[in-house]
């Protein structure tokens, strides 16, 4: 997984850039839903103002006014707004509720990821520390087994940093001409030495249409598809990805399906939020962050495709990315 280097390593000019201007496809802003919510109540209060105002002067130029129809109307417009902030309000807290019950929930299950590996590095350097393995057949085992946990933590780690960078919108996007059946095959291989038995089938149509890709992140994309149908899939494991252009050969589409127990409807949309996780028993004994499927939607923005999920309960899921054609 390749990331961008540390924000002392850039160019002047860049970190001078304002930040407005410096996010880049795919990112959100993190204030963007503060903004609206304050325009909305500017408007509410600024328009039906001009609106009043606009009555009384009509009224008065008119003739002698209907004061009678003046207070009505303002008393409408003031339980209009009064109606619509509380309305507002509610809706801000309730999603302000929700978002820190999400990262409540996710530091809780960040923490538990990366002790793992942390556990199991401090054991085995203690073992070797005290000499306890003499033979030199089990000191290769613990030197690898270290190696995998290692590798393991940094993996976990990456993936923290990369989703900060994306959040911030200080994620470059490299897109260049390539061969998206090539791109997919390597992520496979890469996916291969993932540990655990799965049946996984691959079917790449042959002459596909170039299209414009960071090779690295949306390797890293198909990686996490590869990796959430890995971990809810059924039993055994069956995991079939599938790489094909539409008939005017406009689109390319990379899908990615499992044996899983499928998504409900009502939640097809909800998985790609950050740090969202469905509440049943399947989840509960999954490891994960809640970030997987939110760094594939990142990776579709910023590539300027779609990604759609089918899936019935009991019939698995599928996560389809569409990408326009290059030429």
């Amino acid at each position: 997984m390749s990331a961008s280097g540390p924000a002392s390593e850039r160019p002047a000019a860049a970190r001078n850039t304002p930040r407005s201007a410096a996010r880049r496809p795919g990112a959100r802003d993190p204030a963007a839903g503060y903004r609206r919510i304050a325009w909305l109540l500017i408007l509410l209060v600024l328009v039906p103002s001009a609106m009043m105002v606009t009555v009384g002067v009509i009224l008065l130029v008119r003739g002698t006014p209907d004061w009678n129809l003046v207070l009505g109307l303002l008393v409408l417009v003031f339980c209009g707004l009064l109606a619509t902030g509380i309305t507002l309000v509610w809706v801000f807290l309730a999603k302000e509720q929700n978002l820190s019950q999400l990262q409540t929930d996710f530091v809780s299950k960040i923490t538990h990821e990366l002790r793992t590996p942390l556990t199991s590095i401090r054991l085995f350097v203690e073992t070797l520390a005290l000499k306890r393995a003499a033979d030199p057949a089990q000191v290769d085992e613990i030197l690898s087994r270290l190696a995998r946990e290692t590798a393991r933590l940094t993996d976990r780690i990456e993936r923290l940093l990369e989703w900060g960078r994306m959040e911030a919108g200080r994620r470059p996007y490299d897109l260049q001409p390539c061969d998206p059946g090539g791109v997919v095959r390597e992520a496979v291989e890469l996916f291969h030495a993932s540990p655990g038995e799965v049946e996984l089938g691959v079917q790449i149509d042959e002459g596909l249409p170039t299209v414009l890709l960071d090779r690295a992140m949306f390797q890293m994309a198909v990686l996490n598809l590869l990796s959430n149908a890995f971990k809810y899939g059924g039993r055994p494991r069956k995991i079939q990805v599938r790489v094909d252009a539409s008939a005017d050969r406009a689109t390319v589409r990379v899908g990615v399906r499992d044996n899983g127990e499928g998504i409900p409807a009502d939640e097809h949309k909800r998985i790609f939020q950050k740090f969202y996780r469905r509440d049943d028993r399947l989840s509960r004994m999954t490891e994960g962050s809640g970030l997987g499927l939110a760094i594939v939607s990142h990776v579709v923005r910023g590539h300027r495709a779609k990604i759609e999920v089918k899936s019935e309960i009991g019939q698995g899921a599928e996560f389809v990315i569409s990408l326009r054609a290059a030429n």
